[in-house]
């Protein structure tokens, strides 16, 4: 990997985090699949497109780009080496071969200038330290005329998964965990900050848009409540309290969870601003 402005997201992502999601590649696609047909809608990718997919993972985004773009190509961009091994190992075994994974900060990677025609991510632009220069350097790598297509995380109120965790609160250290508008998933919730940084960053035609999704979160409560508390964030608080307190949160945590259960799934409401623009002529 080049240079990295992102040296906390580095750790996390080629850490424990970057693994969870890797393994769990599949059950991550099943949480945010319901935002793919917007997203490919907005980035509306033709024959023989050259597509940039930001903070790409374990790769889904990137193989439907291939797929939409035919004889052109696809590139993943992601910090994240265990998910970029992951994306390899799943595109080679779909036969995908219009497509490429590079490890790198979209901050500052030295990406080739006026080489694509469309940029895109599913909620990977949100953890960037300077958004400002990460959207000017991405911008600087579309050709005129090139497009955008960004998914965002929306406000913690939207998202079920975050409201279940932060009922919590009494007995897990929540804090400012989810808040609006500070650094991480929801750092670009107020779409009139998001439209501003694409506007200084030279682009045009710039909108947002709400969305709304339901993901699959697990078969059972207990499933789903096991697989929120095994990322990331959820070691962090449970490992901030002792084993009993530890029990109490993922009986709570279920119990919150279980009204989501219908029919075999836990499906969990999630929100998010898909921001679109254009590169000037």
């Amino acid at each position: 990997m080049q240079q990295t402005a992102n040296t906390a997201q580095a750790q996390a992502w080629n850490g424990y985090e970057g693994a969870h999601w890797a393994a769990h590649h599949d059950r991550w696609n099943a949480v945010n699949a319901g935002f793919d047909e917007p997203l490919l809608a907005a980035a509306s990718i033709g024959p023989g497109e050259r597509v940039l997919d930001i903070g790409c993972g374990a790769g889904a985004t990137t193989r439907l780009a291939a797929r939409a773009a035919e004889q052109g190509h696809a590139m993943g961009l992601d910090l994240s080496g265990p998910m970029l091994d992951q994306a390899r190992t799943v595109a080679a075994a779909e036969g995908i071969a219009n497509i490429s994974f590079t490890h790198g900060d979209a901050q500052v990677h030295d990406l080739p200038r006026a080489a694509f025609d469309v940029a895109m991510s599913r909620f990977g632009v949100m953890f960037f330290s300077d958004p400002a220069a990460a959207f000017a350097n991405i911008a600087a790598a579309l050709r005129p005329g090139g497009r955008i297509a960004f998914l965002s995380a929306a406000g913690p109120e939207g998202n079920e998964w975050l409201t279940a965790l932060t009922g919590l609160k009494d007995i897990l250290p929540i804090g400012g965990f989810g808040a609006a508008g500070g650094p991480g998933m929801f750092s670009l919730a107020d779409p009139d900050a998001a439209t501003g940084l694409l506007r200084a960053a030279g682009l045009r035609e710039v909108r947002a848009a709400h969305v709304q999704a339901h993901g699959n979160w697990g078969r059972t409560a207990a499933e789903a409540a096991d697989f929120l508390l095994d990322t990331g964030p959820g070691r962090h608080l449970l490992n901030s309290v002792d084993p009993a307190t530890q029990a109490l949160a993922r009986r709570r945590l279920t119990e919150n969870l279980g009204a989501h259960e219908s029919d075999g799934a836990v499906r969990l409401r999630s929100t998010g601003w898909l921001l679109t623009a254009e590169v000037g002529a």
